[in-house]
């Protein structure tokens, strides 16, 4: 089990060299063909604006488009160049409301999808919305990096959020050729109540004993602390116990899940200090 195909979508020149670098390190870990992606935006005008656009606006406006593409194309090919890589670009031209579709649509027969965290000063919300439509539309496992730190080497202690549901399983097992060759992973479970805590040590348990199955060296550990958020408490234990990657299912199937776990997801989107691996 392997990552061959991996996309790293590079949104803004801010992003560019860390998403790169991190990109082509997983790309020389996994033997993997490596694509990055651009999304050149059009112009969406709006009918009560649109006869104070002019044409000369509107060439502005693909003339600084195009600009930041070529900028971030040759931030691409300098960090695929230190690599030795031979790296795919892809240019597409994508209307804002079209972002996630486009993303998604030429992330499909990828294996991994690489993006970065939300600046907090830059686009915030529409980042935000672009890392949801595509955790939820691609069924893809989604790398995200923060915006903040290094991070050219991650992914050999990992710390996995365990819930006992199909989002967490299928974290748990796009996790595995990060750690399968010995790496070693964490799985965590969070009980605020005695009521489900038996179950979730148990499926913990058997969680950790197949990925010992797979020789990754496991352990389990647990947080019963109601007094702090479930995304505080992860990112608490990864930091105290050395993690250098966390693994964690992503928003839910049912309204129950989606209330507790995409709370949870877009907390660790947020407050996120470590590279985080999401699955839907």
């Amino acid at each position: 089990m392997s990552y061959k195909t991996i996309l790293v979508c590079l949104t803004n020149e801010a992003t560019a060299e860390r998403l790169t670098r991190a990109a082509c390190k997983l790309a020389r870990k996994f033997d993997a063909h490596l694509i990055a992606y651009h999304a050149k935006q059009s112009m969406h005008v709006h009918p009560g604006i649109a006869m104070q656009l002019t044409p000369e606006i509107i060439q502005v406006f693909d003339d600084a488009q195009s600009l930041q593409a070529d900028a971030i194309h040759d931030i691409f090919l300098k960090e695929t160049g230190k690599e030795n890589l031979i790296g795919e670009w892809r240019l597409v031209d994508a209307a804002p409301d079209q972002a996630g579709q486009r993303l998604v649509d030429h992330a499909l027969c990828a294996d991994l999808i690489v993006m970065s965290q939300a600046d907090q000063d830059f686009e915030r919300d529409v980042h935000t919305d672009l890392l949801r439509d595509v955790i939820l539309g691609s069924g893809l496992p989604v790398l995200v990096i923060p915006t903040v730190g290094e991070f050219d080497s991650f992914g050999h202690k990992v710390m996995i959020a365990w819930s006992a549901t199909r989002e967490a399983s299928r974290a748990l097992h796009s996790s595995i050729p990060f750690v399968q060759d010995g790496g070693e992973a964490i799985v965590m479970w969070v009980a605020y109540s005695d009521k489900n805590a038996e179950a979730l040590s148990f499926s913990a348990n058997q969680a950790a004993a197949n990925l010992d199955r797979h020789g990754v060296k496991a352990s389990v550990s647990h947080w019963r602390n109601g007094d702090v958020a479930i995304g505080d408490a992860l990112l608490n234990e990864a930091f105290e116990s050395g993690a250098d990657m966390i693994v964690s299912g992503a928003f839910g199937h049912s309204r129950f899940y989606d209330f507790v776990i995409g709370a949870t997801t877009t907390h660790l989107l947020e407050q996120m200090t470590l590279p985080i691996l999401f699955s839907h």
